[in-house]
């Protein structure tokens, strides 16, 4: 089969690599109609996690066909179509059974990786390094889904893929962001990042009952999206003197009453603290850019609430944590726990609350992937969301 494969920095390339098979009788195989590259495939593309390995498959957002179930499936069967989460959970562990699906106890055999970094085994992901399990990605023309009793979504034949896709992640995590905030009915968001993830938090946050949408970015089609089709309000950084006094301007001067960081480890900026964040991590002193985390913070009205699904990966530098405790901020943050909203949100989509679909601006085949994820990457060609068919030989 043809597969999407992580070659060294910023190289991509379209291998022709073995099918995948039933290795265990939990396991299932979904032949893929659609996959997606993420803001998160790009920290790999960029290099900042140290665990890929030349060939591996790229990938986390998919869906597909199930064309083959092993012995101990008993909710799928053959010819299901499925939408699959990002995150691999057993459904049975400690952390399963509290619906803390990203903390998965068991679906990660290299678990001893990832705890030499966060301090405690980090769940399975697809397509994500050897760090997080070493799983074969979905951008490819099959896939093998372990725990496939757990995972994968059933969902209607008659919906097109456009609107199904992103339950997979953006969606659920975008919705789990604004949902951390504690929205109350009037409520004043601010999110940094209009990216996919921040356009599905927009949505969310008024799905949820937030009166006012405050997006911050500096890439001009994601500012129209987040204007047109999440009605927020914009903010250009890179034509602001200073965010933070703008946004407390549009909120009488209080600040928002919760902020959410969609950005993450690769946060753009302006001005002195941006040649700081950008030597820091050339230089392996920190891991992270956190320039939107730290805006947000000194935004976020005292006893707000900040939440961070924006991925961040080891070390960051000059946080103004004495802000935070100052206002009495609580911070909600982390993986997005796919599999406990995703039906939820399916039930949204076909009542059409919600349509994501809106992000995508480019269709493509497999071989064109690492043409796209330069796009992607560099904002060029007014690329916000790529989306690629594989076509099965």
């Amino acid at each position: 089969m043809k597969a999407v494969c992580f070659s060294g920095l910023r190289d991509i390339t379209v291998e022709t690599v073995p099918d995948p098979e039933i290795i265990l009788p939990t396991d299932a195989i979904v032949r893929v109609s659609s996959t997606a590259i993420c803001g998160s495939d790009l920290h790999l593309y960029n290099g900042y996690n140290p665990a890929m390995k030349k060939g591996d498959i790229l990938g986390h957002e998919f869906m597909g066909e199930v064309v083959d179930i092993g012995s101990a499936v008993k909710k799928l069967r053959i010819g299901d179509r499925v939408v699959v989460p990002f995150n691999i959970a057993c459904g049975a562990c400690y952390f399963c059974e509290r619906q803390q699906y990203s903390a998965c106890e068991l679906s990660n055999p290299n678990g001893v990786e990832s705890a030499a970094l966060l301090g405690y085994p980090a769940g399975g992901l697809f397509g994500y390094s050897h760090m997080y399990g070493g799983y074969a990605g979905g951008q490819a023309e099959y896939v093998r889904v372990p725990f496939a009793d757990v995972g994968p979504l059933v969902v209607p034949r008659d919906v097109p893929d456009d609107l199904l896709l992103f339950l997979s992640d953006i969606l659920p995590t975008g919705y789990m962001a604004a949902e951390n905030c504690d929205l109350r009915p009037g409520a004043t968001v601010a999110i940094w990042g209009a990216g996919p993830v921040g356009l599905m938090a927009a949505l969310s946050a008024q799905l949820l009952g937030a009166e006012q949408v405050i997006c911050i970015d500096e890439v001009p089609e994601r500012l129209e999206l987040a204007s047109s089709r999440c009605a927020a309000h914009t903010i250009n950084f890179a034509e602001c003197d200073d965010v933070v006094e703008r946004i407390k301007e549009l909120t009488g001067g209080r600040g928002p009453d919760s902020v959410i960081d969609a950005v993450g480890l690769e946060a753009h900026g302006t001005g002195l603290m941006e040649l700081y964040d950008r030597t820091k991590q050339a230089l392996r002193l920190q891991t992270d850019r956190p320039n939107a985390l730290r805006e947000a913070i000194q935004a976020c009205r005292p006893g707000g609430t900040v939440s961070i699904p924006g991925v961040y990966a080891g070390i960051i530098d000059k946080m103004p944590m004495g802000v935070a405790f100052g206002k009495g901020l609580t911070f909600k943050m982390g993986q997005t726990h796919t599999h406990k909203y995703m039906r939820t949100l399916l039930n949204h989509v076909l009542k059409g609350d919600i349509d994501p679909s809106f992000v995508i601006s480019h269709r493509i085949g497999l071989d064109g992937a690492a043409d796209a994820y330069q796009a992607f990457n560099d904002k060029h060609d007014g690329c916000t969301k790529v989306v690629m068919s594989p076509v099965p030989a």
